[in-house]
């Protein structure tokens, strides 16, 4: 079995510590580091005395990463998708999956696809290096399955249900989440958080295990993965977990809707949140727009829920009257407004809507995009492909206070969530009439909260 390939560095995979090729976080678990044919990466193998189960493999390997994240969370998700084989079961009229083995001649003779040490220096003997190592048992590597499956900890990433008490249901606690795992590490007291166009935690004095948790706070598992293996169809390109985390240098960025659970997280740790706000207040409307529209029962239910939060979604049937709702949210906070649509149906829909509701003069209701390019900084709507050109958002996005992403489920796509995470808008606002993507991927909660 394979674990990821990483370029090498002095001291092992991804950094690791000198005499450690390995650096597995489990003693008794051999494993032989060999430098890829390239040169530029590597592999793990892990060698078994008997054949197990693909699933079982799998399951044991990433039970392995979900530990090692928790040292050096640095590795990514993307660690998850890097197994041969590299999904449970065979596709169908597949082959399987292929992977060169190790010792190739060419490449040996230029000091590659050999087997090296904690040093990167190959060992003068392979076959008797290859010889000395101890194979895993299929009872050891079923052991480390079942246990990691039992506690959650395959994957590590919220699931549907509290896997901890899978098989004791009646224990698990009303919200069906797990108590986070305890920490043997020196926290600080105090956690400084920056709440801008995401959540940014200071991580620079945080122990690796803490980080992971953070990160963990906005990743979920990908149903078009498990779809596909199901039905024993190609997983390439389908990455296990989808992660909404960002790593800088000093901070660990979240989705805005990531806040209050990161708060508790700190909290749960015996430590104290502090807040930096530098979110966006934009610019106070002209005075005199107000709401000319009125409320049904339903709508101004929606409408106290909302205005309750500063971010939120309201997810409704299509007849529901969401622009409506949206328009008296724009007047009732008062600031300088972003609308986000992805059709040119609806920046026009929205222009009148909006001319229609709210008591503004219409030359003060601005548009960007479909061949129109003139933004008033007061109510501007915007179509989304406008705003990004070669992956840069728009500066202007920066300038307001209150943000409303129309349909958006569609936070899945690439220019969509990336207009959505560099906005810093005070107020955010979230419409959808489809609740549940037909892919599975339900991000927006996480970005804009529920």
């Amino acid at each position: 079995m394979l674990v990821p390939r990483r370029r090498l560095r002095q001291g092992g995979v991804g950094g690791g510590r000198r005499g450690a090729p390995a650096n597995l976080p489990r003693q008794g678990i051999a494993a032989a580091l060999e430098r890829s044919r390239s040169g530029n990466g590597g592999h793990v193998w892990i060698f078994f005395s008997e054949p197990i189960p693909a699933r079982i493999a799998r399951q044991m390997g990433a039970a392995l990463i979900t530990e090692t994240m928790e040292k050096r969370p640095e590795i990514g998700f993307s660690s998850y998708d890097r197994f041969f084989p590299n999904q449970d079961t065979m596709p169908l009229g597949g082959f399987g999956n292929l992977i060169a083995l190790p010792l190739q001649r060419k490449a040996r003779e230029v000091g590659n696809s050999v087997f090296v040490d904690g040093d990167l220096q190959p060992y003068d003997d392979q076959w008797a290096y290859l010889s000395s190592l101890p194979r895993l048992s299929a009872d050891a590597a079923f052991g480390i399955a079942n246990e990691a499956e039992l506690s959650g900890r395959v994957l590590g990433v919220r699931m549907p249900v509290d896997d901890e008490h899978a098989d004791e249901p009646w224990k698990m606690s009303p919200s069906r989440r797990s108590e986070p795992r305890r920490i043997i590490a020196a926290i600080p007291q105090q956690i400084r958080i920056v709440v801008a166009d995401q959540v940014y935690i200071d991580r620079t004095e945080l122990p690796p295990a803490l980080i992971a948790q953070f990160v963990r706070l906005a990743a979920f598992q990908n149903p078009e993965f498990y779809r596909a293996q199901a039905m024993r169809l190609p997983t390439f390109g389908k990455p296990r977990i989808v992660s909404c985390a960002e790593l800088h240098p000093r901070h660990v960025a979240l989705p805005r809707g990531c806040f209050d659970e990161t708060v508790e997280l700190i909290k749960s740790h015996g430590a104290v949140a502090i807040l930096d706000d530098h979110r966006e207040d934009g610019t106070a409307l002209p005075a005199g727009v107000s709401f000319q529209g009125g409320l049904r029962g339903p709508q101004s239910r929606a409408f106290d829920a909302l205005v309750a939060y500063d971010n939120g979604v309201l997810a409704a049937t299509t007849a529901f009257g969401k622009t409506v709702v949206a328009a008296a949210l724009i007047a009732h906070r008062a600031r300088n407004a972003l609308v986000l649509v992805h059709r040119r149906e609806l920046l026009t829909q929205w222009v009148e809507r909006l001319s229609s509701f709210l008591n503004i003069d219409p030359k003060q209701i601005g548009v960007i995009g479909g061949g129109k390019r003139k933004p008033t900084g007061v109510i501007d709507v915007a179509l989304i492909q406008s705003l990004v050109r070669n992956g840069e958002v728009a500066d202007i996005v920066a300038n307001y206070g209150h943000l409303i992403v129309d349909e958006c489920h569609h936070l899945s796509a690439a220019s969509f969530e990336l207009v959505a995470r560099r906005s810093k808008a005070r107020y955010v606002v979230g419409l959808s009439a489809t609740v549940a993507r037909k892919d599975g991927h339900q991000s927006w909660p996480r970005k804009f909260g529920q």
